[in-house]
């Protein structure tokens, strides 16, 4: 009988990584939900489908707090009892123009999005088999530079994350690891809403993707769990881009 598998979502309080979450038990995963807002995870974790293995796990961590962050990661296996996959979607958006962003707005961003993937990248590859997979969280943003609602620093930060995949790509493949990442196009989450309510924005957004639409955290957390399943058994450093045909052009 093969053991129930086990995946590790960061961020998963909401948005991508709640929808995550949701999918990957509904497959029948164990997941261990880590997100900064304590509550909000277990909640989620509270309402996936039961696993055959245990309980779903919530872990309160800031992604970014290094020593907070190993000592959650090592809860999280100490529970799951063995770390078969890691979603990074744990991450902030910022909306600040151009000439308006400060150096510690830029840091703080940076902080979260980058340094905080590289750190569950790290900790994920000390206790996965040969076999494990990682799926990162970038965005359109960081293929086209931005111009949608994140701007400089948020771009900038989700480029660093496509480059940091194929990097760790490389150098996870002696030991078996398959790290990808999806990268998705506006996506209807708490991130965004605020900027949502501005109609006129999400119509000249939205127009910029062949569907003309906005996406739902349903949708890429599909493109997530084929990433982290074994259907993906030969992809490695690959981008999958789920943005409704909006950088194609």
């Amino acid at each position: 009988m093969m053991p129930t598998p086990t995946a590790i979502v960061t961020g998963g309080a909401s948005g991508i990584g709640a929808a995550t979450a949701q999918e990957l038990a509904a497959r029948g995963w164990r997941v261990a939900i880590l997100d900064r807002n304590g509550p909000g995870a277990t909640a989620v974790a509270a309402g996936l489908a039961a696993s055959a293995a245990g309980a779903h796990l919530a872990i309160e961590v800031d992604v970014a707090d290094e020593p907070a962050l190993v000592g959650a990661f090592a809860t999280a296996f100490a529970g799951l009892g063995r770390l078969d996959a890691l979603v990074t979607s744990a991450g902030v958006a910022n909306m600040t123009p151009f000439m308006e962003l400060d150096a510690a707005t830029f840091r703080r961003v940076y902080d979260d999005n980058v340094v905080g993937t590289f750190l569950c990248l790290r900790e994920a590859a000390r206790c996965m088999p040969r076999g494990g997979r990682i799926c990162t969280v970038a965005s359109v943003a960081g293929i086209r530079g931005g111009g949608l609602s994140g701007t400089a620093a948020y771009a900038a930060s989700k480029g660093a994350v496509l480059a940091l995949t194929k990097n760790a790509a490389r150098a996870l493949a002696d030991r078996g690891i398959a790290v990808n990442t999806v990268a998705p196009g506006a996506t209807l989450t708490p991130m965004i809403e605020d900027a949502w309510k501005n109609e006129a924005h999400r119509k000249r957004v939205e127009a910029m993707s062949a569907m003309n639409r906005t996406g739902a955290p349903e949708e890429i957390a599909r493109a997530i769990a084929f990433l982290v399943s074994p259907e993906a058994s030969y992809l490695t450093g690959t981008t999958l881009v789920a943005d409704g045909g909006l950088v194609m052009y």
